[in-house]
């Protein structure tokens, strides 16, 4: 097998992430390509992982791929999290981790209509809540969660989720989950943004109302290799423990599709055992440094599993949350150095956990001064705030 570095791997992480100096995209629609998908569970990561990769990018190049060519989709997939896909990656994602996740929120939705006393039947009570959301969404008009909870009314019956003395805990409608479901089968779709760029408050329409020509879905094992083929194309190497967790499936669908791709083993420092595809073998040659901050749960930080070759362990516990979900993250040269945050007039202050000498300062300000005029003003609030994140932050 060939080897790799992790030298090597910066380098193609820089080239193909759209990070090093000359290696940005074109715009938001080739640079979600090359990213495979943009994580959106957090608005703002959206336009903020676009803005480190597009030269001259502004929030309406972002809001006009979303919401006025639609070139570019939300959709709950890998790991029940949701991303914005390409358009033409949809069929794939709907027959293989949308299909997964969708099953598994059915399940979870029946049982509650049944524990929470709104219906002894959950498969009838389902199909008729999904019959009676569709068809009055089948009018092309977006609506919010609340605004078809007031036109469907069975969609008010509540359960309680978790503890309700905790944060996350709760009393909540049961329409939530139903609208969230039929999205994740790809039967609806994140319309317009009733809110800030910054804040996801999507309104909702039928898939067929929203995107016209819908193609059909593959089936579940081509969705899975084209899932694995741009995988590998915009992370490879990687292993394969780290294709599953991305993934979010098995390891048997992971090794099918690695197959069907053609996928070939090169071998990673450690010991590991990576795969790329099979014409993307040779060598990548190295990079100049390059400074960079990424935002919330940025593609790059959360492409693989196995974070050594770009993390030190030692900053792990200060840069993501204790689910492994990652905060804003400062780089250099191919490495998490620390993270950023804003003062109360907008202005972004990176904060390091390690020395990056003279030049990787002055880069990292200068990614800072650029980042803080693209956001005039606008202050970026964060659900999944670093530990660094919130002692660092500045009154």
């Amino acid at each position: 097998m060939r080897p790799v570095s992790d030298v090597e791997r910066r380098s193609r992480l820089a080239r193909r992430h759209g990070l090093a100096s000359g290696e940005r995209y074109a715009d938001a629609l080739a640079a979600t390509r090359a990213m495979t998908v943009l994580h959106a569970t957090e608005a703002a990561t959206v336009h903020l992982s676009l803005w480190a990769r597009v030269d001259r990018l502004a929030v309406d190049d972002v809001e006009r791929a979303l919401y006025d060519d639609r070139s570019l989709v939300k959709q709950l997939a890998m790991r029940r999290t949701l991303f914005v896909f390409p358009r033409d990656l949809l069929p794939a994602a709907w027959a293989s981790a949308s299909a997964r996740v969708a099953a598994q929120q059915r399940a979870q939705l029946g049982k509650r209509v049944v524990g929470a006393g709104i219906a002894a039947d959950a498969d009838a009570w389902i199909a008729r809540a999904f019959d009676d959301v569709l068809d009055l969404l089948g009018d092309g008009v977006p609506r919010t969660t609340a605004q078809v909870r007031e036109l469907v009314p069975e969609l008010e019956g509540r359960f309680t989720l978790g503890d309700p003395s905790k944060k996350w805990g709760g009393d909540f409608p049961i329409g939530r989950w139903v609208v969230g479901t039929l999205a994740a089968e790809g039967r609806l779709v994140r319309a317009t943004n009733a809110g800030h760029w910054r804040r996801n408050l999507p309104t909702w329409t039928t898939t067929d109302a929203w995107l016209g020509d819908v193609p059909e879905p593959w089936s579940a094992e081509a969705g899975y290799a084209e899932l694995v083929r741009r995988w590998l194309f915009t992370f490879g190497p990687g292993t394969e423990a780290d294709i599953v967790w991305w993934l979010g499936s098995t390891k048997t669908a992971v090794r099918k599709a690695l197959a069907e791709v053609g996928a070939v083993e090169v071998a990673l420092e450690g010991d590991a055992t990576g795969w790329v595809l099979p014409d993307d073998v040779d060598p990548v040659a190295p990079v100049e440094p390059w400074g960079a901050l990424l935002p919330t749960l940025d593609p790059t930080v959360m492409g693989w599993r196995g974070r050594s070759f770009y993390l030190d362990a030692s900053h792990a516990p200060y840069l993501f949350d204790t689910n492994g979900n990652a905060g804003h993250t400062a780089w250099w040269d191919g490495r998490i150095v620390g993270c950023w945050v804003q003062d109360p007039a907008g202005v972004v202050v990176p904060v390091l956990r390690e020395d990056v000498g003279s030049e990787g300062r002055a880069a990292l300000d200068a990614e800072a001064a650029r980042l803080t005029d693209w956001l005039d003003g606008v202050r970026i609030t964060n659900v999944y705030a670093s530990p660094q994140m919130k002692g660092a932050a500045l009154p």
